[in-house]
């Protein structure tokens, strides 16, 4: 008998609602909810994949415990209580002989898509008490978090584009028509541009590639990788010298006007134009475009995040919606009103996050939100010496494809003395572990997005009961972390916050449900601040969402800065342009670059054993403009080596005249041929990977963020082989 649940897809930011009809054990179709309010009956190509996912042969549904080593090692099912007995003896005998931060994890960016871990994980990750740990934050939009640290006071206050109401959208360095967003939860962002257009409104794309999204706006203008900042001083300065600056209602509160007009003064169009490659009339006609039209906002993602001034253009792009009063004003930047709010929680402990309170061991990197830079973590397990990392735990991870010099780090997994994953794949990371704890899938545990409705574009909640039930012999990844928890740090260790029923065996029988509740009923649409608000209940008795209503201007009372004040010229940021100037004043024409692309049916490493994803004609090519290939003798179809000084690889040619002279570009998330993994179609379906390329030691100076965006490489046509 078919039955149908509603319920969200937890494979990307778009987070779209979607009906799954099973019947028993089997998801015979999945299809877009209607009723959803926010997605509207879109999905993707990737939502119907969680039928693969769900029913795929290579998933891990009990422990798998690794025996013997390198080539000769094997792996043997276990039982939960073996594996958890082998990893908490493991654990604290590490801790025990050589200190906390002997211990390192790494979480992937899943997380962010499952409330288990943003809760029960975090919790236990924090309680180790080492200094190592790390997650994909370094190599996606810590360099956004930055900046709403240094300029709101809290690093989750992160401003998203009112895609539905504003009349000039500007967009640097993201392809929202195939992400959905980013940083910016918007489910059918080519139905959102297409409205932006049809009301009158424009759109401007500024990109490396023409992008998807390219053929979505009115104006693509391509860019230097790297040198969105210097564009962005130069729009700073048109907008000073022009008389065009206007902050409107926010002006008593924002500080450092005079500081950020003095550090543009040197930036005039004319003068980056040589390297940004934009004209010096776009430049002053967009600025002047941006403080002219009344609703208006520039979104920057992660090609200006991944740079060796991700820091600097991240803080530039906030900077640009405030002096065109496009910040917290409708159709402009503005902050979300997320009906389980974790941000008043955090500000109750005056805690808004951190930064460069300590520095890697090795490189001296600044920490982020008590995370250090993942650029450091190879040399840091390889580097002798107090506080070396000889212990890793990977939840929901595959650094080896994506983090910079893959090739490194894989090698170094193999030098720790024990390591843990907790994941459902035995894959290019996880097969150097001793003990791979698999969690539930996506369809058998119950839904609730904390994270992403603090950047959606419209509010809602939405609470989604599992699909599946648990099976007997299986563990969600939150009671993994619990059981983790109670066997190195011991069963009494609170893993929350708060009074005594937050120790582990409370949090055992509550489930991640009781956070919701207490959540939505402290929130701003629950039982303290309107009779008959938001609770549990109330979401579950419409699990297609609720509908909360468009963003709305909540500045200053929202910021958690001393005065309420936006401090529009950190010091850091000020004290980092001359590394910027020096950049400008050596920078080399005929210097080849590398982006990387991000793809539809695909997201980061982890898509790609999902046989409808990855059908067709590889997707895995290298982007290489006509002119480039001439001069380097590279023909279309064909191989190439691509080179730099972490590693090369060998890849087809993709000849086209979508990516600009001096530009190159590679997928990110491929490379899966490495041995012993269990893959099927993946393997069949290698590709590279572009973090075999990409230089640990190439980063952001300032955030410690990896500069995968602009890297120097070499492309040779590949010799034929000797007969």
């Amino acid at each position: 008998m078919a039955v149908t649940h509603q319920h969200s897809c937890t494979l990307c930011e778009a987070t779209c609602g979607i009906v799954v009809t099973t019947e028993g054990d089997n998801v015979v179709d999945i299809r877009g909810d209607e009723q959803d309010p926010t997605s509207q009956g879109y999905i993707c190509p990737k939502a119907t994949a969680l039928a693969d996912l769900h029913h795929d042969p290579d998933r891990l549904r009990r422990p798998m415990l690794r025996e013997g080593s390198g080539s000769g090692a094997t792996w043997r099912e276990a039982g939960w209580t073996e594996a958890f007995d082998l990893v908490g003896e493991r654990l604290r005998g590490i801790r025990a002989q050589h200190g906390k931060d002997a211990l390192a994890v790494y979480q992937g960016n899943p997380t962010a898509h499952n409330p288990g871990l943003m809760t029960f994980g975090q919790g236990f990750f924090r309680s180790l008490g080492t200094r190592n740990l790390f997650s994909a934050t370094s190599v996606d939009q810590l360099p956004q978090m930055l900046a709403s640290l240094l300029m709101f006071g809290h690093q989750a206050l992160l401003p998203v584009p009112d895609i539905d109401r504003t009349d000039l959208f500007v967009c640097i360095g993201a392809n929202p028509a195939v992400s959905n967003g980013s940083i910016m939860t918007a489910p059918n962002m080519r139905g959102r541009l297409k409205a932006l257009r049809a009301r009158g409104g424009r759109a401007v794309l500024i990109d490396p590639r023409r992008t998807e999204t390219a053929g979505m706006v009115d104006e693509h203008l391509f860019i230097r990788p790297g040198t969105d900042a210097l564009l962005l001083l130069s729009l700073i300065n048109v907008l000073f010298s022009e008389g065009l600056v206007r902050v409107g209602r926010l002006a008593g509160n924002v500080i450092g006007v005079h500081a950020l007009k003095v550090a543009a003064l040197d930036y005039p169009p004319e003068r980056t134009t040589g390297v940004t490659g934009i004209a010096p009339e776009t430049v002053v006609n967009l600025a002047r475009e941006l403080a002219r039209t009344e609703r208006a906002v520039v979104y920057g993602r992660v090609g200006v995040c991944t740079q060796e001034f991700g820091g600097i253009a991240s803080w530039l792009v906030v900077a640009v919606n405030v002096l065109t009063d496009h910040l917290d004003e409708v159709g402009g930047a503005m902050f979300t009103t997320p009906a389980i709010d974790p941000i008043p929680l955090a500000g109750m402990g005056g805690y808004g996050g951190s930064f460069d309170s300590y520095r890697s061991r090795v490189r001296g990197l600044p920490e982020f939100g008590g995370e250090l830079p993942v650029a450091t973590l190879a040399e840091e397990i390889e580097a002798p010496g107090p506080g070396q990392i000889r212990a890793l735990i990977t939840s929901a991870g595959n650094p080896v494809l994506s983090t910079p010099n893959g090739t490194r780090l894989d090698r170094a997994l193999d030098k720790l003395d024990f390591m843990v994953a907790i994941d459902p794949y035995l894959n290019e990371t996880t097969r150097h572990a001793d003990v791979i704890l698999p969690p539930t899938g996506p369809l058998e545990r119950s839904h609730y997005e904390l994270l992403l409705t603090l950047v959606a574009v419209r509010n809602s909640a939405k609470y989604s009961p599992a699909v599946f039930p648990r099976g007997e012999d299986q563990r969600h990844d939150w009671e993994i972390c619990l059981e983790l928890a109670s066997r190195v740090l011991g069963p009494d260790q609170k893993l929350l916050r708060g009074p005594g029923w937050l120790s582990k065996a409370a949090l055992s029988k509550l489930g991640p449900e009781a956070i919701f509740e207490v959540g939505l009923r402290a929130g701003p649409y629950g039982v303290r601040k309107l009779i008959g608000g938001l609770s549990l209940g109330k979401l579950k008795k419409h699990p297609e969402g609720v509908d909360l209503g468009p963003l709305e201007p909540r500045l200053p009372g929202r910021l958690h800065t001393r005065g309420k004040r936006i401090n529009l010229a950190p010091s850091e940021y000020l004290d980092d342009l001359d590394r910027l100037r020096g950049r400008m004043d050596s920078w080399a024409p005929g210097e080849l670059v590398l982006i990387g692309r991000r793809q539809l049916r695909s997201n980061n490493s982890w898509m790609h054993n999902s046989e409808r994803l990855v059908k067709g004609k590889p997707r895995c090519t290298l982007l290489v403009h006509p002119a480039d290939a001439e001069r380097n003798g590279l023909i279309d179809g064909e191989l190439a080596v691509l080179s730099s000084r972490a590693g090369s690889v060998e890849v087809p040619v993709e000849v086209s005249d979508a990516i600009m002279p001096g530009v190159v570009s590679l997928p990110h998330g491929w490379g899966h041929g490495r041995p012993g993994v269990r893959l099927r179609v993946a393997s069949t379906h290698a590709g590279v990977s572009i973090n075999d390329v990409t230089d640990e030691n190439c980063v952001d100076d300032l955030t410690g963020t990896a500069a995968l965006s602009g890297q120097r490489v070499r492309v040779t046509a590949l010799e034929p082989a000797a007969v």
